[in-house]
């Protein structure tokens, strides 16, 4: 495990839905918005089904569910967001969805691209991970290695752009460690602000954000951070 530093000109982050940025990567989120990092937002779900209530209505959700990713994105200094608007569960890895995001990674042209990896699927004993989840990182990942470095993949979709760096959390073999010591207070604002996702009061909610985020640190000494696999694509 290693503490990793990197001040990228631009940054991509992929998720499925509208609170797993800010969970997984809101404080490195943050932390490169900070230095002049142009940090760009991809939510490929519309949330329109992230509800245990058995009556709740899917339009309203999403509506509700938009709102949260706004004010989110704003706490953390996103440049912007985007929504897909996939609906929730049904997400593939497939020609479309691998388009769109050759199109976004070649639009924005990020050196560091952030997003789910694929390959974990349970926790612990206690938790399976989301298919939206799994789906969407297997796509990014096939979009940023090899399709949007590729002209001949997707040539309607614009120049191609190799990404230097991917950072995939919510993984079972992290490898690095990005110190988010500074910005951990906006990543915990920034989760309480899905408050149609969350049980539990504020404070509570507060303390695990704290809590994981401490835990995560402590191998490479910084008071919290966040963990990710890391795929180094150019020197």
């Amino acid at each position: 495990m290693r503490n990793l530093r990197l001040q990228p000109k631009s940054a991509l982050a992929v998720y499925a839905h509208p609170d797993d940025a800010d969970v997984a990567a809101g404080g490195v989120l943050a932390q490169w918005a900070s230095e002049g990092c142009h940090v760009h937002m991809v939510v490929v779900c519309d949330g329109s089904k992230g509800s245990h209530a058995a009556l709740a209505d899917a339009i309203s959700l999403r509506g509700v569910r938009r709102t949260e990713l706004t004010s989110a994105a704003e706490l953390l200094g996103v440049e912007s967001v985007l929504g897909l608007d996939h609906p929730d569960g049904e997400v593939t890895n497939d020609v479309v969805l691998r388009s769109e995001l050759v199109g976004l990674i070649r639009l924005y042209r990020p050196d560091v691209v952030v997003g789910h990896d694929p390959t974990a699927t349970f926790f612990g004993g206690v938790y399976v991970n989301h298919h939206d989840h799994r789906e969407t990182g297997w796509a990014l990942l096939d979009a940023v290695a090899p399709a949007a470095a590729m002209p001949l993949y997707f040539p309607e979709r614009g120049p191609a752009h190799q990404v230097r760096h991917l950072l995939l959390s919510g993984t079972h073999d992290p490898d690095v460690v990005v110190d988010v010591s500074r910005t951990i207070d906006q990543k915990a604002r920034a989760v309480l602000t899905h408050a149609s996702q969350l049980g539990g009061d504020a404070d509570e909610i507060r303390e695990v954000v704290y809590g994981r985020a401490e835990q995560a640190g402590r191998p490479v000494g910084v008071a919290y951070g966040e963990a990710f696999r890391s795929v180094q694509l150019t020197p």
